[in-house]
Protein backbone atom coordinates (compact mmCIF):
# COMPACT_ATOMS: atom_id res chain seq x y z
CA UNK A 1 0.00 0.00 0.00
CA UNK A 2 0.91 3.71 -0.74
CA UNK A 3 1.80 6.00 2.07
CA UNK A 4 -0.30 8.26 1.20
CA UNK A 5 -3.54 6.65 0.50
CA UNK A 6 -5.62 5.16 2.81
CA UNK A 7 -7.61 1.69 1.62
CA UNK A 8 -10.06 -0.92 2.87
CA UNK A 9 -12.78 1.42 3.18
CA UNK A 10 -16.04 -0.10 2.92
CA UNK A 11 -19.64 0.98 2.29
CA UNK A 12 -22.97 0.70 3.80
CA UNK A 13 -26.58 1.41 3.60
CA UNK A 14 -28.29 0.96 -0.15
CA UNK A 15 -27.56 2.43 -3.78
CA UNK A 16 -27.48 6.23 -3.63
CA UNK A 17 -27.81 6.71 0.55
CA UNK A 18 -24.98 4.78 1.13
CA UNK A 19 -21.69 6.20 2.56
CA UNK A 20 -18.00 5.09 2.27
CA UNK A 21 -16.80 3.90 6.00
CA UNK A 22 -13.60 5.57 6.60
CA UNK A 23 -10.83 3.72 8.37
CA UNK A 24 -10.09 5.73 11.17
CA UNK A 25 -7.14 4.17 12.07
CA UNK A 26 -5.31 4.03 8.97
CA UNK A 27 -5.38 7.74 8.45
CA UNK A 28 -4.25 7.91 12.37
CA UNK A 29 -1.26 5.59 11.57
CA UNK A 30 -0.23 7.10 8.30
CA UNK A 31 -0.43 10.49 10.12
CA UNK A 32 1.78 9.26 12.68
CA UNK A 33 4.36 7.33 10.90
CA UNK A 34 4.41 8.92 7.20
CA UNK A 35 3.04 12.68 7.53
CA UNK A 36 4.96 13.27 4.57
CA UNK A 37 2.47 11.72 2.60
CA UNK A 38 -0.31 14.80 2.85
CA UNK A 39 1.78 16.67 0.22
CA UNK A 40 2.67 13.68 -1.73
CA UNK A 41 -1.04 13.15 -1.70
CA UNK A 42 -1.26 17.13 -2.94
CA UNK A 43 1.40 16.80 -5.59
CA UNK A 44 -0.36 13.42 -7.10
CA UNK A 45 -3.76 15.27 -6.96
CA UNK A 46 -5.43 15.22 -10.50
CA UNK A 47 -6.84 18.84 -11.26
CA UNK A 48 -8.93 20.76 -13.33
CA UNK A 49 -9.97 23.96 -13.89
CA UNK A 50 -12.25 26.10 -11.64
CA UNK A 51 -15.07 25.87 -13.82
CA UNK A 52 -16.05 23.28 -16.10
CA UNK A 53 -17.96 22.86 -19.53
CA UNK A 54 -21.00 24.22 -18.14
CA UNK A 55 -19.51 27.63 -16.35
CA UNK A 56 -21.21 26.72 -12.99
CA UNK A 57 -19.62 25.51 -9.94
CA UNK A 58 -21.52 23.13 -7.26
CA UNK A 59 -19.24 23.06 -4.41
CA UNK A 60 -19.69 21.19 -0.75
CA UNK A 61 -18.10 23.50 2.43
CA UNK A 62 -17.16 22.05 5.29
CA UNK A 63 -15.09 24.59 7.16
CA UNK A 64 -17.17 25.00 10.34
CA UNK A 65 -15.57 23.16 12.82
CA UNK A 66 -12.59 24.78 13.16
CA UNK A 67 -14.45 27.80 14.12
CA UNK A 68 -16.32 26.02 16.63
CA UNK A 69 -19.50 25.87 14.32
CA UNK A 70 -20.57 22.17 14.94
CA UNK A 71 -24.37 22.63 15.28
CA UNK A 72 -26.86 21.76 12.57
CA UNK A 73 -30.31 22.91 13.56
CA UNK A 74 -30.98 21.95 16.77
CA UNK A 75 -28.36 19.40 16.90
CA UNK A 76 -25.60 21.20 18.60
CA UNK A 77 -22.38 18.61 18.03
CA UNK A 78 -23.88 17.21 14.74
CA UNK A 79 -20.60 17.98 12.79
CA UNK A 80 -18.09 16.68 15.73
CA UNK A 81 -17.73 13.04 14.59
CA UNK A 82 -14.91 13.54 12.18
CA UNK A 83 -15.21 9.79 11.21
CA UNK A 84 -19.07 11.04 9.81
CA UNK A 85 -17.94 13.76 8.52
CA UNK A 86 -15.70 12.47 6.08
CA UNK A 87 -18.08 9.99 4.98
CA UNK A 88 -20.75 11.95 4.32
CA UNK A 89 -18.20 14.38 2.29
CA UNK A 90 -16.35 11.41 0.67
CA UNK A 91 -20.34 10.47 -0.22
CA UNK A 92 -20.89 13.92 -1.72
CA UNK A 93 -17.86 14.20 -3.68
CA UNK A 94 -18.55 11.29 -5.51
CA UNK A 95 -22.28 12.23 -6.91
CA UNK A 96 -22.19 13.69 -10.32
CA UNK A 97 -22.25 17.70 -10.94
CA UNK A 98 -20.06 18.27 -7.48
CA UNK A 99 -17.12 20.03 -8.52
CA UNK A 100 -15.27 20.31 -5.16
CA UNK A 101 -15.04 20.90 -1.74
CA UNK A 102 -14.03 24.11 0.66
CA UNK A 103 -12.53 22.63 4.15
CA UNK A 104 -9.70 23.46 6.70
CA UNK A 105 -6.17 21.90 6.11
CA UNK A 106 -7.22 19.02 8.63
CA UNK A 107 -10.17 18.15 6.92
CA UNK A 108 -8.55 18.56 3.26
CA UNK A 109 -5.30 16.60 4.68
CA UNK A 110 -7.45 13.77 5.27
CA UNK A 111 -9.03 13.64 2.12
CA UNK A 112 -6.01 13.50 0.23
CA UNK A 113 -5.43 10.53 2.32
CA UNK A 114 -8.47 9.37 1.26
CA UNK A 115 -7.73 9.62 -2.25
CA UNK A 116 -11.55 11.88 -2.73
CA UNK A 117 -9.97 14.89 -4.43
CA UNK A 118 -8.80 13.98 -7.67
CA UNK A 119 -10.29 16.23 -10.59
CA UNK A 120 -12.09 18.48 -7.39
CA UNK A 121 -11.85 22.40 -7.00
CA UNK A 122 -10.09 22.40 -3.95
CA UNK A 123 -10.84 25.80 -1.93
CA UNK A 124 -8.74 26.60 1.48
CA UNK A 125 -10.34 28.64 4.22
CA UNK A 126 -8.75 31.07 5.65
CA UNK A 127 -9.61 32.74 8.00
CA UNK A 128 -11.20 30.83 11.23
CA UNK A 129 -10.21 32.47 13.97
CA UNK A 130 -13.60 34.51 14.67
CA UNK A 131 -14.56 31.78 17.39
CA UNK A 132 -18.49 31.41 17.08
CA UNK A 133 -19.76 33.10 20.36
CA UNK A 134 -16.58 34.46 21.41
CA UNK A 135 -16.39 38.19 22.29
CA UNK A 136 -13.54 38.46 19.86
CA UNK A 137 -15.88 36.81 17.22
CA UNK A 138 -15.65 39.93 15.32
CA UNK A 139 -11.70 39.85 15.22
CA UNK A 140 -11.72 37.50 12.30
CA UNK A 141 -7.67 36.36 12.40
CA UNK A 142 -6.38 34.20 9.26
CA UNK A 143 -5.66 31.08 10.95
CA UNK A 144 -6.29 28.50 7.84
CA UNK A 145 -4.58 28.53 4.73
CA UNK A 146 -2.37 31.35 3.95
CA UNK A 147 -1.74 31.97 0.51
CA UNK A 148 1.49 30.55 0.26
CA UNK A 149 0.19 26.94 1.54
CA UNK A 150 -2.62 27.16 -1.24
CA UNK A 151 -0.04 27.64 -3.65
CA UNK A 152 2.40 25.38 -2.41
CA UNK A 153 -0.30 22.04 -1.83
CA UNK A 154 -1.64 23.36 -5.37
CA UNK A 155 -5.23 23.97 -4.52
CA UNK A 156 -7.68 25.47 -6.66
CA UNK A 157 -9.14 28.81 -4.78
CA UNK A 158 -8.93 30.45 -1.24
CA UNK A 159 -12.29 31.26 0.57
CA UNK A 160 -12.38 34.08 3.40
CA UNK A 161 -15.04 35.25 5.66
CA UNK A 162 -15.29 39.11 6.28
CA UNK A 163 -18.10 40.20 8.94
CA UNK A 164 -18.70 43.83 9.47
CA UNK A 165 -20.20 45.48 12.78
CA UNK A 166 -19.81 49.08 12.29
CA UNK A 167 -19.97 49.21 16.46
CA UNK A 168 -17.45 46.94 16.61
CA UNK A 169 -13.54 48.08 16.24
CA UNK A 170 -12.59 44.36 15.68
CA UNK A 171 -14.08 44.89 12.13
CA UNK A 172 -11.31 47.01 10.88
CA UNK A 173 -8.58 44.62 11.62
CA UNK A 174 -10.25 41.94 10.04
CA UNK A 175 -11.21 44.51 6.95
CA UNK A 176 -7.65 45.45 6.60
CA UNK A 177 -6.03 42.02 6.75
CA UNK A 178 -9.10 40.56 4.01
CA UNK A 179 -8.00 43.36 1.76
CA UNK A 180 -4.04 42.45 2.15
CA UNK A 181 -5.01 38.39 1.49
CA UNK A 182 -6.67 39.55 -1.69
CA UNK A 183 -3.46 41.04 -2.84
CA UNK A 184 -1.63 38.32 -2.04
CA UNK A 185 -3.99 35.82 -3.68
CA UNK A 186 -3.74 38.48 -7.00
CA UNK A 187 -0.07 37.88 -7.19
CA UNK A 188 -0.53 34.54 -7.28
CA UNK A 189 -3.28 34.38 -9.71
CA UNK A 190 -5.57 31.93 -7.39
CA UNK A 191 -9.58 32.93 -6.98
CA UNK A 192 -10.24 34.42 -3.70
CA UNK A 193 -14.18 34.24 -2.54
CA UNK A 194 -14.93 36.49 -0.49
CA UNK A 195 -18.36 36.18 1.96
CA UNK A 196 -19.50 39.24 2.80
CA UNK A 197 -21.87 39.97 6.04
CA UNK A 198 -23.28 42.89 7.89
CA UNK A 199 -22.99 41.87 10.97
CA UNK A 200 -24.73 42.77 14.57
CA UNK A 201 -25.10 42.04 17.99
CA UNK A 202 -28.12 41.31 19.69
CA UNK A 203 -28.53 42.59 23.07
CA UNK A 204 -27.85 39.49 24.56
CA UNK A 205 -24.46 39.63 23.04
CA UNK A 206 -25.33 37.05 20.13
CA UNK A 207 -23.54 37.86 16.54
CA UNK A 208 -26.25 37.83 14.09
CA UNK A 209 -25.70 38.28 10.31
CA UNK A 210 -28.28 41.11 8.66
CA UNK A 211 -30.01 39.55 4.98
CA UNK A 212 -31.71 42.67 4.72
CA UNK A 213 -31.35 44.09 0.97
CA UNK A 214 -30.01 47.04 2.06
CA UNK A 215 -27.14 45.57 4.33
CA UNK A 216 -26.30 42.23 1.62
CA UNK A 217 -25.95 45.33 -0.51
CA UNK A 218 -23.72 47.33 1.79
CA UNK A 219 -21.92 43.94 2.27
CA UNK A 220 -21.48 43.11 -1.49
CA UNK A 221 -20.24 46.72 -2.31
CA UNK A 222 -17.70 47.07 0.56
CA UNK A 223 -16.12 43.58 -0.61
CA UNK A 224 -15.59 44.13 -3.98
CA UNK A 225 -13.43 47.39 -3.30
CA UNK A 226 -10.97 45.21 -1.27
CA UNK A 227 -7.29 45.53 -2.33
CA UNK A 228 -5.32 46.30 -5.54
CA UNK A 229 -6.59 44.39 -8.01
CA UNK A 230 -10.49 42.89 -8.08
CA UNK A 231 -9.24 40.13 -10.95
CA UNK A 232 -9.34 37.54 -9.18
CA UNK A 233 -12.24 38.04 -6.26
CA UNK A 234 -15.15 35.94 -6.34
CA UNK A 235 -18.37 36.61 -4.17
CA UNK A 236 -19.91 34.24 -1.67
CA UNK A 237 -23.41 35.77 -1.05
CA UNK A 238 -26.33 34.81 1.05
CA UNK A 239 -29.92 34.71 -0.72
CA UNK A 240 -31.99 37.76 1.57
CA UNK A 241 -34.61 37.59 3.23
CA UNK A 242 -37.10 38.64 0.68
CA UNK A 243 -35.86 36.56 -2.65
CA UNK A 244 -37.29 39.01 -4.91
CA UNK A 245 -34.79 41.34 -3.71
CA UNK A 246 -31.60 39.35 -4.86
CA UNK A 247 -31.95 40.52 -8.50
CA UNK A 248 -31.99 44.40 -7.04
CA UNK A 249 -29.24 43.04 -4.50
CA UNK A 250 -26.82 41.51 -7.42
CA UNK A 251 -26.82 45.00 -9.49
CA UNK A 252 -24.22 45.65 -7.11
CA UNK A 253 -21.01 44.33 -8.49
CA UNK A 254 -20.12 42.60 -11.38
CA UNK A 255 -17.35 40.19 -9.90
CA UNK A 256 -18.51 36.60 -10.30
CA UNK A 257 -20.80 35.44 -6.50
CA UNK A 258 -21.75 32.08 -5.42
CA UNK A 259 -24.83 31.43 -3.31
CA UNK A 260 -23.93 30.14 0.43
CA UNK A 261 -26.01 27.55 2.21
CA UNK A 262 -26.15 28.22 5.79
CA UNK A 263 -28.33 26.43 8.11
CA UNK A 264 -31.98 26.40 6.52
CA UNK A 265 -33.57 24.57 9.09
CA UNK A 266 -34.60 20.50 9.69
CA UNK A 267 -38.09 20.40 8.17
CA UNK A 268 -38.80 19.21 4.29
CA UNK A 269 -40.57 22.27 4.05
CA UNK A 270 -37.97 24.71 4.67
CA UNK A 271 -35.25 22.55 2.74
CA UNK A 272 -38.16 23.17 -0.44
CA UNK A 273 -38.10 26.67 0.45
CA UNK A 274 -34.53 27.16 0.25
CA UNK A 275 -34.14 25.29 -2.92
CA UNK A 276 -36.65 27.56 -4.74
CA UNK A 277 -34.49 31.03 -3.44
CA UNK A 278 -31.65 29.19 -4.54
CA UNK A 279 -32.76 27.86 -8.01
CA UNK A 280 -34.17 31.58 -8.57
CA UNK A 281 -31.40 33.34 -7.70
CA UNK A 282 -28.91 31.15 -9.88
CA UNK A 283 -30.65 32.61 -12.89
CA UNK A 284 -29.17 35.90 -12.00
CA UNK A 285 -26.35 36.70 -14.35
CA UNK A 286 -23.67 37.77 -12.14
CA UNK A 287 -24.71 34.23 -9.86
CA UNK A 288 -22.30 31.45 -11.14
CA UNK A 289 -22.74 28.56 -8.58
CA UNK A 290 -23.44 27.13 -5.12
CA UNK A 291 -21.19 26.70 -2.39
CA UNK A 292 -23.42 24.60 0.30
CA UNK A 293 -22.31 22.56 3.63
CA UNK A 294 -24.56 21.66 6.12
CA UNK A 295 -27.61 21.47 4.71
CA UNK A 296 -26.31 18.82 2.32
CA UNK A 297 -24.38 17.23 4.89
CA UNK A 298 -26.87 16.64 7.17
CA UNK A 299 -30.57 16.66 5.12
CA UNK A 300 -33.36 16.17 7.99
CA UNK A 301 -34.07 13.31 6.13
CA UNK A 302 -30.07 11.87 6.31
CA UNK A 303 -30.30 10.74 2.43
CA UNK A 304 -26.77 13.13 1.43
CA UNK A 305 -26.98 11.85 -1.51
CA UNK A 306 -30.31 13.28 -2.54
CA UNK A 307 -30.08 16.27 -1.05
CA UNK A 308 -26.71 16.78 -2.89
CA UNK A 309 -28.36 15.77 -6.37
CA UNK A 310 -31.04 17.88 -5.80
CA UNK A 311 -28.97 21.00 -4.95
CA UNK A 312 -26.57 19.95 -8.23
CA UNK A 313 -30.35 19.81 -10.72
CA UNK A 314 -30.50 23.44 -9.16
CA UNK A 315 -27.70 24.32 -11.53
Amino acid sequence: MRAGRVTGTHTEGGDAGRRSRVDVAELVRIRTHHPEAIAEAAVRRARRPLLGDNGRLMIVAADHPARGALGVGDRGLAMANRAELLERLCLALSRPGVDGVLATADILDDLLLLGALDHKVVMGSMNRGGLQGASFELDDRFTGHRPEDIQRLGFDAGKLLLRIDYDDPGSLTTLESTARAVDEMAARRLPVFVEPFISRRTPEGKLRNDLSAEAVTRSIAIASGLGGSSAYTWLKVPVTEHPDDMARVMETSTLPAVLLGGDIGDSPEDQVAAYEKWRDALQLPTVRGLVVGRSLLYPADGDVAAAVDTAVGLL
